[in-house]
This record gives structure tokens, C-alpha cells and sequence, in this order.
């Protein structure tokens, strides 16, 4: 499990960082995504690259999860780090955060999702693959589609 860290005494000076793991396929991918949605209002880094600047948080902690860091020293992890992020998105999305923040379920639903899809990376980014389509700037719904393929194929059945 992941440590949901509080603040650094090290903040990014200009604007917010989210910092992710550069050897994991599954997270290039969202994070390729987050980008198309915040443009330049967030820097994202590898932590394998920018750890050292941020001496206060163990490496071990990069390696569990992403952080966003903002420039009042505030630390989202895991799963909020994502929630937050789209906060800064060019169409601000503020309610994933605020549930995060609200709800102990939503949270702990997060937190264990978020810790599963860690834990089992290279299948996770198949399956994204297979929902979303390869491309992480124009996500295609194929969930929808093998949905709504299942729902007929059962009343075919029945």
C-alpha cells in the first residue's frame, strides 16, 4: 500500500508536477492522456528523474505511486494524484477529487483499485489497450461497444 504523504518542504516553483513511474507502460499511457487534458498547467516528470529533488520523500514512496505536488507543497498520491490532476484539466473536472476527499468508500474503492492495477501493471495496460484503443490522445470506447455486444447477445439467448 501506498503512504498518502502530506507536503514536501521542496514545492515546484512554477506549477504543479506529477510525478509517475517512467518504466511503467500503463502509466505512460494516462499520462499521455492527462496531458492532452491539462496542457501546459501541469509538468509531469519520471520519478526516476526528478526523485532527488524532492530529498524529503523516500524513493521507495515514488515507486509505489504517482504524486502530484503543487507549489504550496501539498502531495496527492495514488489514485488522487489522477483526481487532482484533472482539476487542472482546460475543462476542470473537480468532482472526482471532492468525492475522494468526502467519501470513505470512494476512497478506499481507490485506493484498492489503485493498488491492484500497480500490482498487475502489464495486464492492466492490455486491457486499456483493449477498452480504449492504443492511442492514449483519442481514447475509443470499445467498452461500450463489447457492452452493448454482451446485452444483445443475452437477449438473443433468452
Amino acid at each position: 500500500m501506498f503512504s498518502k504523504l502530506k507536503k514536501t518542504k521542496f514545492p515546484p516553483d512554477n506549477k504543479p508536477i506529477l510525478i509517475w513511474d517512467g518504466e511503467c507502460d500503463f502509466c505512460a499511457f494516462w499520462v499521455t492522456h492527462w496531458k492532452k487534458k491539462t496542457g501546459s498547467a501541469i509538468d509531469y516528470n519520471k520519478y526516476q528523474q526528478i526523485a532527488s529533488h524532492f530529498s524529503d520523500i523516500p524513493l521507495k514512496e515514488f515507486k509505489k505511486a504517482s504524486r502530484l505536488i503543487t507549489t504550496d507543497g501539498s502531495i496527492y498520491s495514488g489514485p488522487d494524484s489522477a483526481y487532482k490532476a484533472l482539476a487542472y484539466s482546460k475543462k476542470p473536472i473537480l468532482k472526482w477529487h471532492k468525492l475522494y476527499n468526502n467519501n470513505s468508500w470512494f476512497r478506499q474503492l481507490s485506493d484498492y483499485s489503485y493498488n491492484f492495477i500497480a500490482k498487475n501493471r502489464p495486464t492492466m495496460f492490455k486491457l486499456t489497450k483493449f477498452f480504449f484503443g492504443n492511442n492514449p490522445n483519442h481514447l475509443k470506447p470499445y467498452w461500450l461497444i463489447y457492452l452493448i455486444s454482451i446485452i444483445l447477445l443475452c437477449i438473443v439467448i433468452l
